[in-house]
């Protein structure tokens, strides 16, 4: 996660703890923060959990591919706290209840007090359709500290992409319904072609609202989205789009609003971000590349910093990398799953700034985001260390010259972006 409001505004957010390893101010944004972290490698993984496959939406994204029925071999409540008692011994900053939709397992709160109980910080990933006033109620007095609802523009472009007309009417009602019964709630969204032309109305939106929180999140190969490049960004949209957040976030840090935003899913923002700072700020971008270098980027993210854990137990390298498992939690605990290192793959993630490949590996920022995406690399590039094809900085501006890229050309790291990708 890239915090706009921390870095480019010089805000404060409950997660500065977590990201930066500098200290949380208390209630931030209406919230205790997490606790500081001496140092990003050493962090234990917030836990991806999808409770249940099933949905009652059929967004054309889905990274799990959900639709509205039951599927087979779900963990059951006894495994689920289980689970949760397993994690808490590994200390475990925060467990994230995903699905499909979580609000169809009927047991969901009683997982969410046992996280809650076990001192690990519960959010939900939730489509906002199901929240009426009762279960507002018990999302947060179950412990919730924070629920985000998935909306993909406005309603005609959204109910479009959840695949259910009327799904937008029904997230905000829950919108409405969280923040009536005083639950921090906010946006989620995914950047597409079909929405981040609508980008200031979507921030107006959120003003509008009083929704204290919005992530804007790039596409990731993965489920029904993993055949979308036709409605990813291309480089050109994606500037354009990090522009749009930056002034807005901007706006808002300036007339006072408490509204924190992020993006999410792609480093490379933090990298267009300090270049902006750099002509704006040159002080406080220094300041803001130590911030994102300790962080590390994608060093500390996938296989370190976020896990996931699908329905059935099994353990993958972050949600969007399904098809890839390491072990299963009803046979070994998740700490011996994730740490244990004879597996390839992991052993790579935990030190991937000595296998990325291409203009990553030459990169004049490469401490700053450590190639971003690795499951972008690989599903376009069948290499888990290629470069993420949405790198949307330039050759010129990561000081990649003729000199370098014969280099990768004589080394065989010459990885061409989907034509997709340049379009203007």
């Amino acid at each position: 996660m890239i915090d706009v409001g921390k870095l480019y505004c010089g805000g404060i957010s409950t997660g500065d703890g977590l990201r930066y390893g500098t200290k949380s101010e208390t209630d931030a944004h209406g919230n205790a923060p997490h606790q500081q972290e001496k140092s990003a490698s050493e962090r234990r993984p917030i836990v991806v959990w999808n409770t249940t496959r099933t949905c009652n939406l059929k967004c054309v994204h889905c990274y799990t591919d959900s639709d509205n029925k039951k599927y087979k071999g779900e963990l059951s409540t006894g495994e689920g706290l289980s689970l949760i008692d397993d994690l808490a011994s590994f200390n475990i900053p925060s467990l994230l209840f995903s699905g499909g939709e979580p609000l169809v397992r009927k047991d969901l709160f009683s997982l969410i007090e046992r996280a809650a109980n076990r001192n690990i910080r519960p959010v939900i990933s939730t489509n906002g359709t199901l929240i009426d006033r009762d279960t507002a109620h018990n999302i947060k007095n179950s412990g919730i500290v924070y629920a985000g609802i998935s909306l993909d523009g406005m309603e005609d472009i959204n109910d479009k992409f959840r695949g259910v007309k009327g799904a937008f009417s029904r997230a905000m009602k829950g919108f409405e319904n969280c923040i009536a019964v005083g639950q921090r709630v906010g946006l989620r969204l995914t950047l597409t072609r079909k929405n981040y032309e609508d980008l200031h109305k979507i921030f107006d939106f959120i003003e509008k609202e009083g929704i204290p929180r919005a992530c804007f999140y790039h596409l990731v190969y993965s489920g029904r989205g993993g055949d979308m490049f036709k409605d990813d960004l291309s480089h050109k949209e994606s500037r354009s789009a990090m522009d749009v957040i930056l002034e807005r976030t901007d706006d808002f840090f300036n007339r006072g609003l408490d509204i924190n935003i992020l993006t999410v899913d792609n480093h490379a923002d933090g990298v267009y971000l300090y270049r902006k700072l750099m002509e704006k700020k040159p002080d406080r971008a220094e300041e803001v590349r130590g911030l994102l270098e300790w962080n590390g980027g994608a060093a500390n993210s996938t296989g370190v910093g976020i896990a996931n854990i699908d329905f059935n137990g099994n353990v993958h390298p972050d949600q969007f990398w399904q098809d890839y498992t390491f072990g299963n939690i009803r046979e070994r605990s998740f700490g011996d799953i994730w740490m244990d290192e004879s597996d390839g793959l992991m052993h790579g993630l935990k030190h991937k700034a000595d296998y990325i490949k291409g203009r990553c590996r030459l990169c004049d920022y490469r401490k700053l985001c450590t190639g971003a995406m690795r499951v972008r690399g690989f599903r376009t590039y069948n290499d888990p260390w290629a470069p993420d094809p949405q790198c949307f900085i330039t050759d010129d501006e990561i000081g990649l010259d003729e000199e370098k890229k014969q280099e990768l050309k004589a080394k065989g790291e010459e990885f061409p972006v989907p034509k997709e990708l340049c379009r203007s």
